[in-house]
């Protein structure tokens, strides 16, 4: 998108993205702020969106990236140094703290790429500065060379090492000695101009058996070098000579390396700016409630609360779009009432939204595909004082209207004025009609009543107006759409003192036309008024209405859960109770010794079971629908392959390879199985790895037993190992495995069979065979 540079100055761009430079920690942010500008096209702008609000996700949900408040640009060290060939090791200790931070912060964002892949928008552009690092840890915290930076820098400091003690030692000396200290002015052994020396009285400076090698500040006292020190001070001279050569020399190439680097320094400076400024922009989001507005391929914009930056708290907001049911809204009203704060807030809006920046607005606002923004703003309001005269409005808009095109923005401030009424409102009518011919999105402003009533009779234009308190003559700053605004001249007036009569007057002047226009107005506003006041009424009992059926949900909601949990109690309890009567029934029938009495006690027990198994079969039913509640088949979710889903009434988790009408083909570890969506949900839980296309032949599967042995464990024990027992030996790749419960009463066996009707995956199961255990076991083959 393209702003014209007249739009960015009387939008005040500079000045609202300033207040964003002043959230950032240090200068890389607020750079970044003032250098971005508008993304090209809508996918960039989603691209920087996402960027952004990933950084956001990832600082809400594991705290700050990386980050040193110390560091600043370091590219205008590389701009002198390019002319100087010198870094000092001062500007070296700034580029190597911005690469350790730049190496850092990759480390960082490389370990979340995963879960946030947009993060390599960032890396890439972050190289590899391992080796720098290595050649800049030669400099201290102080930007001081280390001793290790050269062998020659290492010997020579260590030589001057002893010199100065072996200079102390003798300067000391000297102190102690009444006939030198009687001369001097202070008890100081100072390093003057690179000489030790001194502090002598003036009077004394003949005497002292030295020479003069500087003057105090006061010029009562002269530096003097004492006699005895000049061949250490020469040799303390000549190896500080040797050292800061040989300082400047390692400077020189380290200086060499970095300019080589100087583009990738660049480009890692940058990211750091982008970060910081994403600070920022976070900070203004929490404090000043600023929002991404959605966007739409649409050319059009709708902001919702929106408010002037610049004005700070006091900011008013308000509703203002354009683009979707018409393409032209003129906005109309008193002067000082916000006509051009709403012009300038839109525009501000749409500007930071296409530099990828949250805008002063409420969530949902909309913003679409712009390509252009072009203003005419001349105010003498509290945001930014600019006058112009009438001819310099026609210049400048005549320079924007051979650029505009359907994706063009316009806003035009009091259009028509500054000239005779009559011209300024035939010439403010025929730039709208020519704008709506391009199919421009335009905002005016105006007080000609013409140009009122051609926006009310014209299609895809709307009037609007400012909100203006008769009352207490002062404007709301609300943004009323649909209806055009007075000028409320004549009220002002009157309220303000000017005599009955002048005002009189001044009514009898206007044409009966345009009172009748003024008129016409008025009551307009005043239905809107009593309308407004219903629909908050409406609002207010639609919110309670809406509690009290949040509430009813919620306890019916409730109601039902108790039920369900009731009615699966009692099912469980009838199902105990009939399994029981069946067994204590059959071993009655197993201890009668008459013929007859058996065979009948078998008849009347064989016709009370389908009474059983009706209630058996119910509880089954009501359990089965229960479990299905949460299946795709009834949450409507859709399967696709690829997906990870739970087989219903068991834990364990396969991958979707096949969707087949109401059934599902889906593999658990290395078997194959359809189920039913009906026994299908969706799982929270990640994806298990695709496993290679080879056939594997499981001999005798690790870990996993071919049995496992319930025998004596109650029911509440024994099923959940048996389900878990049958998931893993399913996964190991048995055909088959026995599961020994014992004989006793035949509970555990058949809530063992139960269970083996409710896993898909389970083929058949059979009682065991001769050999295999009989009555006591039940084998289970699985589905393969």
């Amino acid at each position: 998108m393209f702003v014209e540079q007249g739009a960015f100055q009387s939008l005040e761009i500079p000045k609202v993205i300033s207040l964003i430079a002043k959230r950032c920690r240090c200068e890389l942010g607020a750079i970044a702020a003032m250098s971005t500008v508008p993304a090209a096209d809508l996918a960039e702008l989603r691209s920087r969106q996402d960027l952004f609000s990933s950084v956001e996700s990832f600082r809400e949900k594991k705290g700050e990236l990386p980050w040193n408040n110390g560091i600043t640009s370091v590219e205008p060290f590389f701009e002198e140094a390019a002319e100087t060939g010198l870094l000092t090791g001062l500007e070296l200790l700034r580029v190597k703290s911005m690469l350790a931070l730049a190496e850092r912060l990759k480390e960082r964002l490389i370990e979340e790429r995963e879960e946030y892949p947009i993060f390599s928008l960032l890396t890439r552009d972050i190289r590899d500065f391992s080796k720098d690092l290595e050649l800049l840890f030669v400099i201290d915290d102080d930007g001081r060379l280390y001793d290790s930076a050269s062998e020659k820098l290492a010997d020579v400091r260590g030589r001057l090492r002893v010199l100065r003690e072996t200079i102390r030692k003798k300067g000391h000396a000297l102190l102690n000695e009444p006939s030198i200290a009687s001369m001097l002015q202070e008890r100081v052994f100072a390093l003057r101009n690179g000489r030790h020396a001194f502090l002598v009285r003036q009077d004394a400076m003949n005497s002292f058996p030295g020479i003069v090698v500087d003057r105090s500040g006061s010029g009562s006292s002269v530096y003097m070098e004492p006699h005895s020190l000049i061949r250490l001070n020469n040799d303390y001279s000549s190896d500080k000579s040797v050292e800061l050569h040989e300082e400047q020399k390692i400077l020189r190439a380290l200086t060499e390396k970095m300019l080589t680097r100087r583009r990738a320094i660049n480009d890692a400076e940058r990211v750091l700016g982008k970060i910081d400024l994403f600070y920022a922009l976070s900070e203004i989001q929490k404090a000043d409630r600023w929002r991404l507005p959605q966007l739409t391929p649409k050319k059009m914009f709708d902001f919702r609360g929106a408010r002037h930056p610049l004005i700070g708290e006091h900011a008013v907001p308000i509703e203002i779009k354009c683009g979707e049911k018409f393409r032209i809204l003129v906005v109309t009203g008193p002067n000082t009432g916000g006509k051009t704060v709403a012009l300038k807030t839109a525009g501000v809006c749409i500007t930071l939204g296409w530099l990828g920046f949250p805008i002063p607005a409420e969530e949902g606002s909309t913003l679409g595909d712009i390509g252009e923004v072009f203003a005419d703003i001349g105010d003498e309001q509290s945001i930014e004082q600019s006058l112009s005269t009438f001819s310099a409005h026609v210049r400048h808009v005549t320079e924007v209207l051979g650029q505009i095109t359907d994706r063009s923005v316009v806003l035009l401030d009091e259009l028509g004025a500054g000239t005779d009424p009559d011209e300024g409102a035939a010439l403010g009518i025929a730039l709208l009609d020519w704008l709506r011919e391009k199919k421009a999105l335009v905002l005016a402003t105006t007080h000609h009543n013409p140009i009122k009533r051609f926006a009310l009779v014209t299609d895809s234009i709307e009037t609007a107006s400012v909100e203006f308190d008769t009352s207490t003559l002062s404007p709301t700053y609300r943004i009323l759409i649909g209806i055009p605004g007075r000028s409320n001249a004549l009220l002002i007036a009157g309220k303000l003192g000017m005599p009955h009569e002048v005002i009189k007057r001044a009514e009898e002047a206007i044409s009966g036309r345009e009172i009748s226009m003024e008129d016409l107005i008025g009551e307009l506003h005043e239905k809107r008024a009593a309308l407004e006041k219903e629909n908050r009424e409406v609002e207010t009992s639609r919110k309670k209405l809406e509690a009290l059926k949040s509430d009813y949900e919620a306890k019916i909601k409730e109601i039902e859960e108790k039920c369900a949990a009731l009615i699966a109690s009692a099912d469980k309890k009838a199902v105990s109770i009939v399994r029981n009567a069946e067994d204590s029934a059959r071993a009655l029938i197993k201890n009668m010794t008459a013929a007859e009495a058996e065979s009948a006690a078998r008849r009347e027990l064989e016709k009370k079971r389908s009474h059983f198994q009706k209630i058996e079969k119910s509880a089954v039913t009501r359990e089965e629908k229960k479990l299905s509640q949460s299946s795709v088949a009834v949450t409507n979710d859709k399967l696709s392959v690829g997906d990870t889903v739970r087989i219903i009434g068991t834990k364990g988790v396969a991958t979707v390879i096949e969707v087949r009408g109401k059934k599902a083909r889906v593999q658990a570890g290395a078997a194959e199985v359809e189920v039913p969506l009906t026994k299908l949900c969706l799982a929270a839980a990640e994806k298990p790895k695709q496993l290679p296309d080879v056939c594997i032949k499981v001999s005798r599967p690790v870990g996993v037993p071919s049995s496992i042995m319930v025998r004596m464990m109650t029911v509440d024990e024994a099923i959940p190992m048996v389900e878990q027992y049958l998931d893993q030996a399913y996964r190991a790749g048995y055909d088959s495995v026995a599961v020994i419960h014992g004989r006793g009463e035949g509970i555990l066996r058949r809530e063992v069979q139960e269970l083996c009707k409710r896993i898909p995956y389970v083929a058949e199961h059979n009682l065991g065979g001769p050999g295999e255990g009989g009555y006591g076991v039940t084998i289970v083959k699985f589905k393969r």
